[in-house]
């Protein structure tokens, strides 16, 4: 078996465990969780108090910087266990639907050496009720909202200054 054979045969057994359920990837620790003793997510109550905080902060118009400098200053480290928060670690929390308790697999494909977003590329796999949730999707989807929108601002903010 050649490499690119072996490759392909490792990329369908993933997909294969993302079709029928039994996929290890849906079990996957971040930040708010850990796993029980049967390899299942279960809360940890110290790390929801902080997701819960950054998602309100963020619904109350913090930016990611003022979230980031607001966890430094409480002394809360990042999930890597630094002293600093980056704004991409928290932008990546706040769409990480793993806090609604759904998981979502195979966000992303390989293509080769490089990792792209799956836009539809391939199918994704949902799962619902995976574990249990910090987030209310009601709170999530507000967040996905308004960083939509704020996104939105930005870039008409941006058309705006090349035009004038």
């Amino acid at each position: 078996m050649n490499v690119i054979q072996k490759s392909e045969a490792i990329k369908n057994g993933l997909r294969k465990g993302f079709q029928d359920g039994s996929s290890k990837m849906a079990k996957r620790k971040c930040y708010g969780y850990t796993i029980s003793s049967v390899g299942e997510l279960e809360i940890n109550p110290d790390e929801a108090k902080v997701v819960s905080w950054i998602f309100e902060r963020y619904l109350a118009g913090d930016s990611l910087g003022k979230i980031a400098a607001g966890l430094e200053r409480q002394g809360i480290p990042s999930p890597t266990g630094k002293p600093r928060w980056n704004r991409e670690a928290i932008d990546k929390l706040l769409s990480n639907e793993k806090y609604t308790g759904r998981v979502l697999l195979q966000k992303t494909i390989s293509t080769g050496a490089v990792q792209i977003e799956n836009n539809g590329l391939m199918a994704r796999y949902l799962y619902t009720d995976a574990h249990e949730a910090i987030i209310s999707d009601e709170m999530f989807m507000a967040v996905q909202r308004e960083k939509l929108g704020r996104s939105m601002e930005r870039q008409n903010q941006i058309i705006m200054k090349l035009t004038f």
